[in-house]
């Protein structure tokens, strides 16, 4: 009698974490799809540094294109340009992007000395450069039930016509 209700109560616990995960999946599956965060640089400025490091603000445009508002609690962000890391800063600033709107978010980044001189040493190949391109990832911590939002984004920008080229400087 002991195995049979042994029998009897595994089979109930099976039937219930089974209804249990079908309820969990409908619930997923039923939850609004988000589209993806729209974010620009909106400027940049010079800060405070120290030694052998640049310390820069960069503060990003976030457009929500979405029926909720997202609440943050932090933002990390890495830089790279030319197709070689330059820079990273995190800010444990909050705030909301509103829903179907936007905000500005300054978040410092640091590029190191080495950065520096790696992104100066990768155009001295004798070859003008005419645009400059980047690429940022980051994302917004999440203070809400959606979680972290990840985000991407890439550009260039042309440099002015009449910029000196960058060139190898030949030994006499």
């Amino acid at each position: 009698m002991f195995v049979r209700s042994h029998r009897l109560v595994r089979a109930w616990l099976l039937l219930a974490a089974m209804l249990l995960a079908a309820m969990l999946l409908s619930a997923c599956a039923s939850m609004p799809s988000r589209d993806p965060l729209q974010v620009s640089v909106a400027g940049i400025e010079s800060i405070p540094g120290e030694g052998m490091e640049l310390r820069l603000l960069v503060k990003l445009r976030v457009q929500n294109p979405n029926d909720t508002p997202i609440d943050f609690d932090g933002v990390s962000l890495n830089l790279d340009v030319m197709g070689r890391d330059f820079a990273s800063g995190v800010s444990d600033q909050t705030g909301t992007v509103p829903r179907f709107g936007e905000a500005v978010i300054a978040v410092p980044v640091t590029v190191s000395l080495m950065r520096m001189a790696r992104q100066v040493l990768g155009m001295l190949d004798g070859k003008p450069v005419d645009k400059v391109t980047y690429s940022m990832s980051g994302k917004l911590h999440g203070a809400s039930m959606f979680g972290t939002q990840r985000f991407t984004s890439k550009g260039e920008f042309e440099l002015p016509k009449g910029a000196p080229a960058a060139t190898a400087v030949d030994a006499p």
